[in-house]
């Protein structure tokens, strides 16, 4: 049986610490590590900078929407935005990309996702918003 939460918030850049905390929360029950908490953390952190900065262009009038599910020992989390849209995601995916180089933005954010999370899926649909789906599975303690 799974556990499910669902949650939107304005994107606003002070909402990306929230949305750690929420995930951290909810991701305890499952008792992971430090480190594998820490990884969630980060990866989630990293979507939601995107959402808010690439998908909305810091229009903190739009939503951020965050899904998370517990099945067994795994944890999905959704990060949408309903935003920009990337024109190519797998460029989009290349490690040093980015879209907003005035910005000083490291374009690490998807490595980041896919080197601290299981399984990594980005769908996107330019003009209509990007669809960021992680899944990390919980070792049992020790």
């Amino acid at each position: 049986m799974s556990n499910i939460l669902e949650v939107k918030f304005s994107a606003k850049s002070e909402n990306e610490s929230l949305s750690r905390v929420i995930v951290a929360s909810f991701a305890a029950k499952l008792d992971p590590t430090i480190e594998e908490l820490s990884d969630i953390k980060t990866a989630v952190s990293e979507a939601v900078t995107n959402a808010i900065i690439h998908g909305y262009d810091e229009d903190d009038s739009k939503f951020v929407y965050l899904r998370c599910e517990i099945e067994d020992r795994a944890i999905k989390v959704v990060v949408e935005d309903r935003g920009n849209g990337i024109e190519d995601v797998d460029e989009a995916m290349q490690p040093m990309y980015t879209s907003k180089p005035e910005l000083e933005r490291s374009g690490m954010g998807f490595s980041f996702m896919e080197s601290f999370m299981d399984s990594l899926d980005v769908v996107s649909i330019k003009g209509e918003g990007t669809k960021v789906v992680m899944t990390k599975t919980i070792e049992l303690p020790k």
